[in-house]
């Protein structure tokens, strides 16, 4: 009860007072004034009694009333506990059980949707694909961190326009039909902020008090594009490297069939063709599931490898072709160094290694080899004087078929998969595999492999020349 009400219930009761004196006064006036006197005195001090009491009562419901009121302003709050408020058993005290027993279903109704409410920001915050929430002025009202680092928007979003966000105007067209149409709509779009990705966005109306607005969920799909062009690239290739040696085998071989086989001068030159395309079929179809094998994860037996002992008989292996090509083989230092993993498979990418090395190599070129321990790996290097690899094609060349010279590849009987092979035995044995090269100065391949043994000591420095 406010203090002006106070003052009105005392202004009242002293006009009260007054007019039942001058009543009083009026009533008596016939009496004899002594009895007069007598009976004013005693309305009087009754009277002084009564606003007495009524004060007294008038502070008792202001107090009570105030409590309420506090109580009524802070429901969701502590004032509004149970066993604040009295309890007497009039129509006050029903009010002021009725407020503590409100106070607390509210406080549990509240303490549940904060903490749904938390619940749904860390999950959509968590999420890997990115969330953007607009209200029906397509203004942002929500948009989570994968987002907000897809795109690049530093600061706060809350209010901020659409397309200062995202900035695509396919984007915006769907979102802004979606909010027109109350229908869902799905889009594919570049995004070109940081790094440049590819999004499938699902738009979806979103009721709002202010109208309709619009979430939408955004996947990344950039790796899925990716590997869908690789395969298509893979099939497009696979058919392309197919098709040459299959066409010179029909070539020649329906040559022979119209009457070349009587050709003394040229049919074992056809058939050495044949057989050499067939031979490239064969390389070609090997070297794949070679890839399958190791892609499939077929191959997990390991064993304790010496990579000093794989590297040798690789060396061993080329060196012939080396000989013929008059290309120096130099061993350096040749640490005796082991890895956990195939030997088979190293050795197959050791052999990829120096025989890429010797094929694009020039004349009286050179392959060094060295093996060292470098941070608890082992190190192998594999370097040649030849002809290099242009900076542009450096990134792609672990792909399969993919040539940096394709004519000169054909001709030395690349399959086009050897690094593709080297890379994914490397990676399966914990390594890494990098490439350094200056066109018309060489290349060198670095192998990294955890190590599992210690070395025997660097051995001597020795070279294999040509003859």
């Amino acid at each position: 009860m406010s203090s002006s009400l106070f003052r009105r219930l005392v202004a009242a009761a002293i006009a009260l007072l007054v007019v039942t004196l001058v009543s009083l006064n009026y009533a008596l006036s016939p009496v004899d004034p002594g009895i007069r006197a007598h009976v004013l005195e005693i309305t009087v001090v009754a009277a002084l009694a009564a606003a007495a009491v009524a004060l007294l009562v008038s502070r008792t419901l202001t107090a009570r009333v105030r409590r309420l009121k506090r109580a009524a302003e802070g429901l969701l709050g502590p004032e509004a506990q149970p066993g604040v408020l009295t309890d007497p058993g009039d129509d006050l005290g029903s009010l002021e059980r009725s407020l503590v027993g409100v106070g607390q279903e509210l406080r549990g109704l509240v303490s549940n949707l904060r903490f749904e409410s938390a619940r749904r920001e860390a999950i959509l915050t968590g999420m890997a694909e990115g969330v953007l929430a607009v209200d029906p002025e397509l203004k942002v009202t929500f948009c989570n961190q994968a987002l907000l680092s897809a795109t690049g928007f530093r600061g706060r979003y809350e209010g901020v326009g659409l397309l200062q966000v995202v900035r695509d105007p396919a984007l915006y067209e769907l979102i802004r039909s979606v909010r027109a149409s109350g229908e869902p709509g799905k889009l594919r779009f570049h995004l070109f902020a940081n790094i440049p990705r590819t999004f499938e966005a699902q738009a979806t109306p979103l009721a709002m008090p202010s109208g309709r607005g619009v979430i939408t969920i955004f996947h990344d799909i950039t790796d899925l594009e990716r590997l869908e062009q690789v395969r298509k690239d893979f099939v497009a290739n696979v058919s392309h490297e197919l098709r040459t040696p299959l066409a010179g085998i029909i070539g020649y071989s329906d040559t022979l069939l119209d009457g070349a086989l009587d050709d003394t001068e040229n049919r074992r030159k056809f058939v050495e063709i044949i057989r050499a395309n067939a031979v490239r079929l064969g390389s070609i179809a090997a070297d794949l599931l070679v890839l399958s094998e190791l892609e499939s994860g077929a191959d997990q037996e390991t064993e304790l490898v010496s990579v000093r002992a794989v590297l040798e008989d690789g060396l061993l292996t080329v060196e012939a072709e080396a000989r013929d090509r008059g290309v120096r083989l130099i061993r350096e230092e040749m640490q005796d160094l082991h890895v956990a993993g195939s030997r088979l498979r190293l050795e197959q990418a050791f052999l990829n290694l120096l025989a890429n090395a010797i094929k694009f190599n020039r004349p009286d070129g050179e392959v060094r080899v060295r093996i060292t321990l470098e941070d608890g790996r082992v190190a192998v290097r594999v370097a040649d004087t030849g002809v290099g690899i242009p900076s542009q094609d450096l990134p792609r060349i672990f792909e399969r078929f993919y040539r940096v010279d394709k004519a000169r590849s054909r001709q030395v009987g690349g399959t086009g998969l050897g690094l593709s092979i080297v890379r994914h035995v490397i990676e399966r044995m914990n390594g890494t595999v990098t490439v350094e090269s200056q066109v018309g100065k060489g290349t060198t391949f670095q192998v990294l492999l955890p190590s599992v043994g210690r070395a025997s000591g660097p051995q001597p420095t020795s070279t294999l020349a040509a003859q």
